[in-house]
């Protein structure tokens, strides 16, 4: 059964591919699952019918028969097993492919949102020109350790992975700070994900959507 997962009608980011739905529409790519979208607006997010599928009424859900999922994560690691081509054979090395996902969404990302808040958000707030820079060391410290580990290596652990495509995911968010920038093996990381064929396709899909919503 093809699966459906949702996306926003008019993405915030206009098209830049940050949204969670990108992640799990690059999994599908790179796992050749064909897949419907159901694009919902903010409104329909809140009710009955959305949140009973995703209780914090946000995107993206995956159903696929009567299984129904939410968590850009937990959908990710469910292509990704049900699936060949996103986890390694061996079970350690397997294992570590999972512990990158987590570490993407837990570790790496945190600061990299209270950035994306401090910006938009909280701009003209009089704290904005202390904190920003304090968030950005954060970002720093995390962008400098995955940096030791990635060294002059393609991906986080030998082939590409799931692991490297939500890790990838989440960095793409820095990419108008100047901060990946100081770690050239990191932003040659980053790049190395959006060249991927699978990536590429995932990317043009959800910018049709968001050029179609500003045509209409």
């Amino acid at each position: 059964m093809m699966p459906t997962i949702t996306a926003f009608e008019r993405s915030p980011d206009g098209g830049r591919g940050l949204a969670r739905d990108m992640h799990v529409r690059w999994a599908l790519e790179e796992v050749g699952q064909p897949y419907d979208v159901r694009l919902v607006s903010f409104d329909a997010m809140k009710q009955r019918a959305h949140l009973a599928i995703n209780p914090f009424g946000s995107i993206p859900t995956y159903e696929e028969g009567d299984l129904a999922l939410f968590e850009s994560g937990a959908i990710v690691l469910h292509i990704a097993v049900r699936h060949a081509g996103l986890l390694p054979d061996d079970a350690n090395a397997r294992a570590r492919a999972v512990a990158w996902i987590f570490a993407a969404y837990s570790t790496v990302e945190p600061p990299i949102l209270e950035r994306a808040t401090a910006v938009i958000l909280e701009r003209d707030a009089p704290w904005h020109d202390e904190r920003l820079p304090l968030v950005d060391d954060r970002i720093r410290k995390r962008l400098a350790e995955l940096s030791r580990h990635l060294g002059d290596c393609d991906w986080l652990e030998g082939a590409f992975s799931a692991g490297d495509l939500v890790m990838v995911g989440v960095l793409r968010r820095l990419q108008r700070s100047g901060l990946l920038n100081e770690f050239p093996n990191v932003a040659a990381y980053v790049a190395r994900g959006e060249a991927r064929p699978a990536f590429k396709r995932a990317f043009d899909a959800q910018l049709a959507v968001a050029m179609a919503a500003s045509n209409g």
